[in-house]
């Protein structure tokens, strides 16, 4: 793991980078691979939360289906994570609080219409408009006009009814100027808002959304390389080639499919036996001893450093018995990381020492500090002090993906260092494990992962920790927190911003507010079938580049 170096992302975007438009990509013709055009590729896949829509997806099975769905404003170099015009022909501000975006001429979506500055501007309005209950709403919060869009209602069941009832359904700070150029405006100075406009949310969406967004999502038409052919749920999603895709980043396969498996041994098993082409996860089991790299053999694995930081969730205003920040702190201090990275993952991951992962610019090692050292006197110490726990603790994991083995492991380490009855309990798929999440059901701990939307200190704190983000599972509110953040996104230049990032990382640390783990690393396989096989840095492969042998 690649712990000090963050050449693979940036928190800023120069000015050349801005206004340049994108080349290379996915589509790249060279001879470097055995393999061509056309052909099937079978990925493993898993459940999405929630329809297909932009908009309303934050987690990664639907989000890695959308990746090569949409086309968004700006494209990340898969190799570097760097911003690269991808629809937008530029993007200007010279105050860093009013935007000018110009589209590239040509692009349309899959059912044939061309994409337009109002499929922006309208997509961004639903999205923002607190009454569709988007989970990517809370990207649009530095744009004008932002908080007059939100439900205000006390009933938590129904903040939307009579008096809640927002006080706009449009951003102020969006105007279309003509077919191909709109603006935004930002209530402050943000500094970064470029950079972040290649996340999904910001994709845009045909007229024919408006029609019935519900029955849109399950088969979402967009503006990417792929177009969706079917979803047959908890089953497979099957997409073909638009072949009316005219971007730089085209895919080379004519079909991909995403094929679901109870788990990630299941999926791998299957790989072995050639009826899947790629997994994005090598499981715990194959890591041990490098197993995977015998199964596999060489030129048939991959190994690279990622975005990905794992951590512990506890939501303590639901779980009143986790409430006191100590008993938080000792749970932290009895996980032996160092231990469990060894042993359950043959130290393919690399201890957490903070909030933030150390590939993007502005981490700061040791922001936890003693709290994330393995250190059973300190922790029973802490115990004590805070009240200690009562009953037992559970550790909830989705069981579709390889989190058995470690979180039974954090929950031995626990027990032997507090004598707490912990207990790692599954829930049948991440879904699942979202809704009840979402929904206030779970108490104890659960295991979260953050993999970057986009390559900025910024992305590991707002949508986790901003109030009413959509990744805020552990219902943090703290004003210092989102003025310490307005002010970081307000920085004139990337290092007082940064500074700024890192003093509201500090805030997190006071509060500890979740449990961070290890830092992770894209280990993916593949079969025979396939040869071009890369990884982002967001830590999924990159199915367009890849090919289909002859």
């Amino acid at each position: 793991m690649r712990v000090k170096s963050r050449a693979m992302a940036i928190a800023s975007i120069s000015a050349a980078a801005l206004f340049a438009t994108a080349c290379g990509g996915g589509s790249d013709d060279s001879d470097g691979g055995s393999g061509g055009e056309g052909g099937t590729i079978t990925a493993s896949g898993c459940n999405p939360e929630n329809p297909l829509v932009a908009g309303n997806t934050a987690e990664t099975c639907g989000g890695d289906v959308l990746d090569v769905l949409t086309a968004k404003l700006v494209h990340y170099n898969p190799e570097t994570a760097e911003p690269e015009n991808d629809i937008a022909e530029s993007i200007e501000t010279d105050d860093n609080q009013n935007f000018t975006v110009k589209l590239k001429k040509g692009y349309k979506f899959h059912n044939g219409d061309d994409v337009l500055a109002k499929n922006f501007v309208d997509a961004w309005n639903y999205t923002a408009y607190g009454v569709n209950g988007q989970q990517g709403s809370y990207f649009f919060e530095p744009i004008e006009g932002f908080e007059d869009l939100q439900c205000t209602g006390e009933d938590e069941d129904k903040p939307c009814e009579g008096k809640g009832k927002p006080k706009a359904e449009e951003l102020t700070g969006l105007k279309v100027v003509d077919d191909l150029t709109f603006t935004i405006k930002t209530s402050e100075k943000v500094s970064n808002l470029p950079l972040r406009l290649g996340y999904t949310a910001f994709a845009p969406q045909p007229d024919a959304f408006f029609d019935d967004p519900e029955a849109f999502g399950d088969k979402p038409i967009a503006a990417g390389p792929y177009k969706l052919d079917s979803w047959e749920k908890n089953q497979a999603i099957t997409l073909s080639k638009f072949e009316d895709y005219s971007g730089e980043y085209g895919g080379n396969a004519d079909e991909i499919i995403f094929q679901n498996y109870e788990d990630s041994d299941a999926a791998y098993v299957a790989l072995q036996s050639g009826d899947l082409d790629v997994v994005r996860e090598i499981p715990a089991s194959a890591l041990v001893d490098n197993k995977f790299k015998d199964d596999l053999g060489e030129g048939q694995f991959l190994e690279k450093e990622n975005s990905t930081l794992q951590f512990i969730g506890m939501n303590y205003h639901v779980d009143k018995k986790l409430e006191n920040v100590k008993v938080r702190q000792a749970i932290s201090m009895a996980i032996d990381r160092k231990t469990i990275v060894k042993q359950i993952f043959n130290d393919a991951f690399t201890p957490a020492t903070g909030w933030v992962s150390p590939v993007v610019d502005g981490y700061k090692e040791g922001a936890c500090g003693e709290y994330c050292e393995f250190n059973p006197e300190k922790a029973k110490q802490l115990l004590e002090e805070g009240g200690g726990y009562d009953g037992k603790l559970t550790l909830t994991y989705n069981g579709d993906a390889s989190h058995k083995g470690w979180t039974e492991a954090v929950c031995n380490s626990i027990n032997k260092t507090l004598g707490i009855d912990c207990v790692a309990t599954p829930t049948v798929d991440f879904a699942t494990m979202l809704t009840k999440l979402g929904e206030n059901e779970l108490k104890g701990m659960f295991r979260m992962g953050w993999v970057m939307d986009y390559p900025s200190i910024e992305n590991y704190l707002a949508p986790i920790y901003g109030k009413g983000a959509s990744s805020n599972y552990y219902n943090y509110a703290n004003d210092d927190f989102q003025k310490t953040m307005r002010e970081a996104g307000a920085a004139e230049t990337p290092e007082e911003a940064n500074k700024l990032y890192q003093e509201a990382e500090g805030l997190i640390a006071e509060e500890f507010t979740t449990i961070p783990t290890w830092y992770g690393k894209t280990i993916i396989g593949w079969s025979e079938n396939v040869s071009d096989v890369q990884a982002t840095p967001f830590g999924n492969p990159d199915l367009a580049a890849m090919k289909v042998k002859n």
